[in-house]
């Protein structure tokens, strides 16, 4: 439950605190004072949209903060599920800044807006004005059904179910798709990849085929340079060879001298051999290298194909043109597999819609199987709150699945002797809406475990005995649960076990909203004005009185 709330710089409000009473609370006060603006602020700690026009002075932040005892109830696997800190007392501050920019965090970790909504909806549940109207619409009328057949555990199978169904049916039509993509061009790209696999492509082969018709196209010339080189290194008597001998021979009777001579000597006997060793490999290069004009050509052409290849491709290596014929490959590979991938594609889409549907039913009859006892409830109780000829009906229609199943259901409601049901936009007045909708909110509440429940002008278009069964019934939600009420009703203030009230502060420049809870006199005072407005007569405060006796 919501024990402590802080709201600051938000609307009219400068700064408010409160702290609840556990169980009945009761908001009164004047006219646009700001009692629906505190629900504002409490709608932003459920993960509400964020405006900075709503902020009290435009050049600080806005803070709102509410403590939760939530100790009664099993969150810890859902805060677990998020990673954030579980205490009992929980901590849920949102805060707007000047920019605009918004930030929400929980026992002071930043979350999302998303997390936020989803820890929030098991805190509180907020009952405005808007959602009167929201009765109206099929989503709410199915989610009251399956709140009150207690459907979550199945809804959530079938909501896995119906995921894991638009997956299979996605990939299946992903499949048909590149199916059709990858058939039309399939002759192209056998075309593509023949034209690859013939060409019998190596990695490096090019560049050792260019290095080789170089050497074939330069053949004249370079053997040209060989045997002037070899002719410098020993086909003359003034060869280099033979001078060398000459020099190593010279240094050899000089050796035994000095180890300085020794070692020159060691080094030109190395260079004599090394420049043999050469002299044989020149040769033996010189004996290689023919010019073979046929097999030039034929290199000129293998070549040629690499280039044009590579044009086509947009390639700039062979291992590049290697890579396209590998995906070359695999397509076709596909092709050839395809009609067998999307047939098992097709049977786990169908295995998959089978489990959904199967499982659609199932909550479709718990569903069902609750229309007569929903139906049942709420009319006893519309009876008691002066509505004694209300009419139910809850009728289905069987349609394609979706998020919330095979169900498309509609409250038909009629308040007046033979009048038959019909939809509620088309027959409900604004109290026999209220009403309803305070029915519905008292049969779900022993339903869904909720701390805290909050109703904003539950109470419209009711009066007299009518709004102290409304308020007895309220009375009764607040045993189990927190109920905070804002109301203008003298019957509903006289019930609560805290009564606060909202008033407007002119006393400084700008106007501030403020709250106070009311001691025993004061809320005779206030619920006396709330029966005979500013000036109460002694008669407005004796029933003030009597209302107040009835909490004795």
């Amino acid at each position: 439950m919501l024990i402590h709330l802080t709201i600051r710089n938000y609307a009219l409000i400068k700064e408010l605190e409160i702290d609840p009473s556990a169980n009945l609370n009761i908001i009164t006060g004047e006219t646009g004072a700001g009692k629906s603006i505190m629900l504002g602020a409490v709608g932003l700690l459920l993960g509400n949209r964020a405006d900075t026009k709503a902020l009290f002075n435009d050049q600080e932040k806005c803070v709102i903060e509410g403590i939760f005892e939530i100790s009664d109830y099993p969150l810890k696997p859902l805060f677990d599920q998020e990673e954030l800190d579980y205490e009992s007392q929980t901590i849920i501050r949102r805060e707007i800044a000047t920019s605009g920019k918004s930030r929400a965090f929980i026992n002071d970790t930043p979350v999302t807006l998303e997390v936020l909504k989803k820890i929030g909806s098991y805190l509180m549940d907020v009952h405005s004005q808007n959602d009167t109207l929201l009765l109206g619409t099929n989503k709410f009328q199915l989610s009251l059904v399956d709140s009150y057949a207690r459907n979550k555990e199945k809804l959530l199978e079938y909501e896995t179910l119906y995921t894991a169904y638009l997956e299979a049916k996605k990939n299946y039509e992903t499949l048909i798709d590149q199916a059709q993509s990858l058939k039309a061009e399939a002759d192209y790209n056998q075309f593509l990849l023949t034209e690859l696999v013939e060409a019998q492509l190596e990695d490096g082969q090019q560049e050792e085929w260019e290095k080789h018709l170089k050497i074939l196209e330069n053949a004249e010339s370079i053997k040209t340079r060989l045997n002037e080189a070899l002719n410098l290194l020993d086909s003359s008597d003034y060869s280099i060879n033979n001078n060398l001998y000459t020099l190593s021979s010279i240094i050899t009777h000089i050796a035994p001298f000095s180890d300085k001579f020794q070692s020159i000597k060691e080094r030109l006997e190395s260079c004599y051999i090394e420049l043999r060793d050469v002299h044989s490999e020149l040769e033996q290069e010189d004996t290689n290298i023919e010019y073979n004009q046929e097999e030039a050509e034929s290199l000129k052409e293998k070549l040629n194909i690499i280039y044009q290849l590579q044009q086509k491709h947009r390639a700039e290596t062979v291992s590049e043109l290697l890579t396209i014929q590998n995906t070359l490959k695999d397509k076709a590979h596909k092709v050839d597999n395809l009609d067998q991938e999307i047939e098992s594609s097709k049977k786990n889409m169908e295995s998959c819609y089978q489990s959904m549907i199967q499982c659609a039913k199932e909550v479709s009859k718990i569903r069902t199987n609750e229309f007569k006892n929903i139906s049942k409830a709420i009319i006893e109780l519309l009876k008691d709150l002066g509505i004694p000829d209300a009419m139910i009906n809850i009728e289905n229609t069987i349609i394609d699945p979706g998020p919330s199943g095979i169900d498309d259901v509609k409250l038909l409601f009629s308040a007046n002797k033979g009048i038959a049901p019909q939809e509620l936009k088309n027959v409900a007045s604004g109290g026999e809406f209220s009403r309803l909708m305070f029915c519905i909110k008292y049969i779900l509440a022993d339903k869904v475990a909720l701390p805290t429940i909050v109703f904003d002008e539950i109470d419209t278009g009711v009066s007299g005995e009518i709004a102290i069964k409304m308020i007895m019934m309220m009375k009764e939600m607040a045993q189990n649960h927190q109920v905070i009420a804002i109301s203008h009703l003298p019957q509903f203030a006289a019930r609560g076990d805290a009564h606060y009230y909202v008033y407007k502060d002119n006393s400084t420049d700008k106007t501030v909203s403020k709250i106070r809870k009311l001691s025993e006199d004061e809320r005779v005072e206030e619920i006396a004005k709330m029966i005979g407005g500013d000036n109460p007569t002694n008669s407005a405060f004796e029933n003030a009185r009597q209302l107040m006796n009835l909490t004795n």
